[in-house]
């Protein structure tokens, strides 16, 4: 068992000890991210161990986590207008350049940021944003974690409803 959920990720979600997890959906686990430099910042992970890209799933399950990815994009999206100023836009990423298991970024953009990285790429940003312990997820972020979360709920149960 990992002592650190960054260590093992997915399995940690699987088992309940992934304190970033906002809430399961299909074929996923939607999660707050480590780094919130861009607040809203969330990711996307796979619910299976092993999953190393989109095309190791099967059709339907691809599908459902790509719909999940839109889910969570459209409640970040509602979350930051509610509850962030600037808010600008949501980009969403499959990259799997860093990490060995299927993942989708969703990153708020603002129109605070600085106008030579507002229109590129995330990261463009230092390399240090992705260690500064200011920047680490915690109980400041919370505002901005129960809208997401509300956002998914809202989502969620719209889909339902719906029959999706």
């Amino acid at each position: 068992m990992a002592t650190d959920f960054r260590q093992d990720r997915i399995a940690s979600a699987l088992r309940g000890e992934n304190p970033t997890v906002l809430r399961r959906l299909p074929a996923s686990f939607a999660v707050l991210g480590d780094l919130q430099w861009l607040p809203g910042y969330c990711v996307l992970l796979v619910d299976r161990v092993g999953i190393g890209r989109l095309t190791d799933l099967d059709r339907g399950t691809r599908r459902q986590f790509l719909n999940s990815m839109d889910l969570l994009g459209e409640a970040v999206d509602n979350a930051c207008r509610l509850v962030m100023s600037g808010f600008r836009r949501v980009n969403l990423e499959i990259l799997g350049n860093t990490d060995d298991f299927l993942h989708a970024h969703v990153w708020p953009r603002y129109d605070w940021e600085p106008e030579h990285r507002v229109a590129k790429p995330v990261w463009l940003y230092p390399a240090e944003f992705w260690t500064l312990p200011t920047l680490q997820v915690g109980p400041q972020h919370d505002t901005i974690r129960t809208a997401i979360t509300a956002q998914l709920d809202s989502l969620c149960a719209t889909e339902a409803a719906e029959g999706s």
